[in-house]
Order: structure tokens, then C-alpha cells, then sequence
């Protein structure tokens, strides 16, 4: 079995699509010879103290000089470049999206995060990136040649085609609330709506960024929507199976997407689509399974939420063209093949 020591800041169990990522892999690659080592890094990035900068320092020189390390990007991208440049194991970044792209930063904020990141890049002998768009960004704004980089887009499990609700119809949106996702552009989008017969969930943690969670739930009652949301928070699998499964359309309203791993669950079963063209989002759902709108237009997303509610023959159109597309996305085993050649320094 070939070693790696995959570096991931805080808890692995936290519930979003990138730590999901890191999980299987974790439980993926055994099965491609390779042997994963967890090391568990402070909790505090992409804002990470001085101490915890210096104990990753501390973590990475116990491991073999001729190791291997996977680091998530979460943290290779704001490791002060007096570490990064010290490291002397073999090194991979794991880039699921540039940092710099978070919403709601300041612009010297943006500014700090880029600058830092692409200096670790530089330093990294190899990176992967989950999606074509991440790679095309690092290359053209992160000075990362393209022969550096492996696209292991994230896999996607079988499912279960959705049979929905119908009445009232049941509106779906699952990720962490946080002002990338723009739950606040959809809930504005919705409030011309109130007199059509829906009702929304969103699934998704409420603890990650604690201020847009108490704008949302303002923003919530203060649109007289307190009876058609509901914020669900992190769900068990198996209710989140339940949501997708009783759920008549899909609904992504972000501003920015690494990939949009929660659009291939929703294609896994067939759902009408409605998502922005907000980084790769717009190519991980094929065209005709879904209506695409830019990025915090709340105008566009009305006139989608009105027609997809109030069209029959369109969802069938959009629900027919998700479960093809569905059928045909990229396995977790494929996404580990991938980084496992990556790893053994193969051609992926």
C-alpha cells in the first residue's frame, strides 16, 4: 500500500460538501492501494492564529521527510509562506474552491486570501481541484500551470428517482447558511410568490456563520414568510433522503460554487432544477436540466420560481433531462482513481 497523510483542519465530521469530499476519499482510496493517514489540524482556518499556524508546522515536520501529505485547501491556502516554503515532504493541495472567493469578505480580505494562496500553490507539487472552472481560475489568476493540476470532481451515489409532493409544492435548497449560499437573494426571490401554493426547506447548518443565519430568520418573518420556510438545519442521511424524496423542485441560489456537490444529489433523483451560473455550478448541471440565472439576480430567480411552480410540462422537461444527467455523473470510485494516481505519480 502507497502512504498519504491527508491534513484536514478541524472536525471531519463537520456537514458540508467539502468535508463530505474529504470522507470518501478517506474511505475511497484504500481501495486503490493507498493507505490514508487522518492528521487533524486546528479548527480556526482560513483564519488561523499564529499558534495554530506553528502547530501545524509542528504536525507536518513529525511526518517522514519522504511522506506524501494531502493538505485541504481550507488550510494550505493561508499557511504563512515561511511554512509552506519549509515543508519538506511531498506535497498535494486539495483545492475545492479559492478562498478569495468566499462571499461577504472586504476587499483587502480578498486581497490577503489570494495573495496567500497563490504563494502555497507555488510551493505545492501537485493540486487538485474538484471542478474544470477551479482549474481554468487557478490557472489564470493563481499562476498555477496546468499540467499541476488533476480535475477529481466530486462523486455522486445512485439514488432513487423523487416522486415529490405536488400539493403544496415542495421547494428544496440544502447547504451550510452562509452569505455564498445566498439564501437571502432566494427568500427575497420567493416574496412576490406568497400567494402560490409552495413550501421551502432549507437543509443546511446554522451554526457556521452565525450572522447570516440571524439576517435570514429576519429577513424570513420580516416577509411574512414565517409559514412557507423552514430552516431545517443539519439533518440526519436519512431525513435528508425524505427531503429529496418528497421534494417537486431543486433550488441553488449561490453565488459561487466550487462544484455544487448537492446538484448532483439533486440530479441523482431526477429533480426540476432552478440554480445560478455562479462558478461551476453552471457546468455541473447539463443545459436543459435545470433554469440557470446569474448570481443575485432575485428579479430572474422570481420569474424561475414562477414558472417552474406554475408549469407542469416544464418540471417534466427539467425532471426528465435531471435524471438522465444523473445517471451518467462521476462515481466516488472514479473520484478516487483519480487522486489515488495523483498520489502514486500516475497519469490520472
Amino acid at each position: 500500500m502507497t502512504e498519504v497523510y491527508f491534513a484536514v483542519p478541524g472536525d471531519i465530521e463537520t456537514p458540508t460538501g467539502g468535508y463530505g469530499y474529504d470522507r470518501r476519499l478517506i474511505a475511497e482510496l484504500p481501495s486503490f492501494g493507498v493507505s490514508v493517514n487522518h492528521v487533524a489540524l486546528p479548527g480556526s482556518f482560513p483564519s488561523p492564529t499564529p499558534k495554530d499556524c506553528a502547530a501545524v508546522a509542528t504536525e507536518l515536520g513529525k511526518l517522514p521527510g519522504d511522506a506524501t501529505v494531502l493538505i485541504d485547501g481550507l488550510a494550505f491556502g493561508v499557511l504563512p509562506e515561511t511554512i509552506v516554503k519549509g515543508v519538506e515532504q511531498r506535497v498535494i493541495a486539495l483545492v475545492h474552491h479559492p478562498l478569495a472567493l468566499e462571499s461577504g469578505l472586504s476587499e483587502s480580505r480578498q486581497a490577503e486570501l489570494k495573495d496567500s494562496e497563490t504563494k502555497a500553490l507555488g510551493f505545492a507539487d501537485h493540486v487538485v481541484v474538484t471542478s474544470g472552472v477551479t482549474k481554468r481560475i487557478l490557472e489564470a489568476d493563481y499562476a498555477v500551470a496546468g499540467d499541476k493540476i488533476t480535475v477529481a470532481e466530486p462523486g455522486t451515489d445512485p439514488a432513487q428517482r423523487a416522486t415529490g409532493t405536488g400539493t403544496p409544492m415542495q421547494l428544496l435548497s440544502v447547504g451550510t447558511v452562509s452569505q455564498r449560499k445566498a439564501y437571502d437573494i432566494l427568500i427575497a426571490a420567493l416574496e412576490p410568490l406568497k400567494e402560490l401554493d409552495w413550501r421551502l426547506t432549507i437543509a443546511g447548518a446554522l451554526d457556521r456563520d452565525p450572522a447570516a443565519t440571524e439576517a435570514l430568520k429576519s429577513q424570513i418573518a420580516s416577509s411574512g414568510l414565517h409559514d412557507k420556510v423552514t430552516l431545517s438545519g443539519v439533518v440526519v442521511p436519512a431525513t435528508l433522503d425524505r427531503f429529496y424524496e418528497s421534494a417537486d423542485i431543486f433550488v441553488l441560489p449561490s453565488h459561487f460554487e466550487g462544484y455544487g456537490m448537492v446538484l448532483g444529489e439533486a440530479m441523482a433523483r431526477g429533480l426540476p432544477i432552478i440554480c445560478t451560473t455562479g462558478g461551476a455550478a453552471a457546468e455541473t448541471v447539463p443545459e436543459g436540466a435545470a433554469i440557470k440565472i446569474p448570481p443575485g439576480n432575485v428579479e430572474a430567480l422570481t420569474r424561475a420560481l414562477e414558472s417552474t411552480l406554475s408549469e407542469r410540462k416544464l418540471r417534466v422537461k427539467l425532471s426528465d433531462a435531471s435524471w438522465e444527467a444523473g445517471r451518467k455523473l462521476p462515481t466516488w470510485n472514479e473520484t478516487a482513481r483519480r487522486v489515488a494516481a495523483v498520489i502514486m505519480g500516475l497519469k490520472a
